[in-house]
């Protein structure tokens, strides 16, 4: 059980050393503005119960100082977490530590998106994650696209799965026994880089996502930024092109209508002539010259420039991350998205680094886990 987390310095100095340790006692009093004993008490009982221990005596307090101090660092092995990634196909499975360091992984094909089926399957995989595990791992983590309420674990609208209003977060409680917290997948992600990525110590960030997708998880502030609908920082549903071609959403020239994968196949389709062509042929094409298919990818690239120079002029991050599995494909990507950001970026927004590389599902799949280690640290 984990301690009271209602006493803000219990949450407060397991999350610094979680994140950002092993930490010292006058460190951690120092990076959190709090006195040695306001620390020390909030450590101990995560002492106690085992989510925290004592290294050895490492470095001093300070010039003259008396003992040497004995740093606070994770007992990575106290509890373990599965994380799931739900996309239209495929489940894509991890079991992490505390840490959110990925213990084991696995995939489960789908036939079908239909909600009992994906609840079957999730159940099986659930079960073959948790192995020896099982009596340290109480809590499951769910990324899915779309309108998510994370308060409520319920699927507002994923336009992958076809879902509308599915209270996963109770039917998968029901179906895994465990605790469960629904993500949107691309705050999820988000979620791991603030605690355990690039975003660790960063005050503001952004992370935007290029795949089946187009999205955007922000932090300000040291918060993940939701707004009060849940939908802030979907970049893929702003405007590109007033022309373009019609979105999911029923707009019309989102970035992601231009940008998204299905848009780019059916663009590279439409262009080249052949209809059963695959993001791999036009990939592949494009790579040896063809100039059209070429310029498909370009016209997304620049697309996807231009929803990150939105959220540079609107937010102001410290720094951007562009990631996804659509990033496969970068170097036919990432000339037009720098591009197309520093055409559209204003001022100073400009000099925001873009830092541009892809991750496999697997990371989406600790998003997921990292969702739920912060469930259980605010619980």
């Amino acid at each position: 059980m984990f301690p009271d987390a209602t006493a803000p310095a219990v949450t407060s100095v397991f999350t610094a050393v979680l994140t950002e340790g092993p930490l010292s006692r006058v460190a951690l009093a120092r990076r959190l503005g709090l006195s040695s004993a306001a620390v020390t008490k909030a450590a101990r009982p995560l002492i106690e119960l085992g989510y925290l221990e004592e290294l050895a005596a490492t470095e001093r307090t300070g010039p003259g100082a008396g003992r040497p101090a004995s740093p606070l660092t994770v007992r990575a092995g106290r509890e373990f977490f599965v994380g799931v990634k739900i996309t239209g196909d495929e489940l894509i499975g991890v079991l992490c530590d505390l840490r959110a360091e990925v213990r084991a992984s696995a995939h489960r094909r789908l036939v079908a998106a239909d909600v009992e089926h994906v609840l079957a399957e999730l159940a099986e995989l659930v079960d073959d994650l948790l192995g020896s595990y099982r009596d340290r791992a109480h809590r499951l983590g769910l990324a899915v696209s779309g309108d998510v309420d994370q308060a409520t674990g319920l699927v507002r609208y994923s336009p992958f799965l076809h879902w509308r209003d599915v209270p996963l977060g109770e039917l998968a409680a029901r179906s895994t026994g465990l605790t469960v917290t629904v993500e949107n997948d691309v705050k999820a992600l988000t979620t791991a880089e603030q605690w355990f990525g690039e975003g660790v110590g960063a005050d503001s960030f952004a992370l935007v996502t290029v795949g089946a997708g187009i999205g955007c998880g922000l932090v300000v502030n040291g918060r993940l930024v939701s707004g009060a609908h849940g939908v802030a920082g979907e970049i893929g549903h702003v405007g590109f092109d007033v022309d373009g071609p019609a979105c999911h959403c029923g707009s019309r020239g989102c970035v992601e209508a231009v940008a998204g994968t299905d848009a780019i196949v059916g663009r590279a389709r439409e262009v080249s002539g052949r209809p059963g062509l695959t993001l791999d042929d036009a990939v592949a094409l494009a790579r040896a010259g063809d100039a059209p298919l070429g310029a498909v990818f370009a016209r997304a690239g620049t697309a996807i420039g231009a929803g990150i120079a939105a959220v540079a002029n609107l937010v102001g991050p410290a720094r951007i991350v562009v990631s996804g599995e659509g990033l496969s494909a970068y170097d036919l990507f990432e000339p037009h998205i720098r591009a197309g950001f520093q055409r559209q970026a204003f001022g100073a927004a400009a000099d925001c680094p873009l830092s541009i590389r892809p991750l496999p599902f697997e990371e989406w799949a600790r998003g997921a886990a990292t969702v739920s280690i912060k469930a259980l640290v605010a619980s």
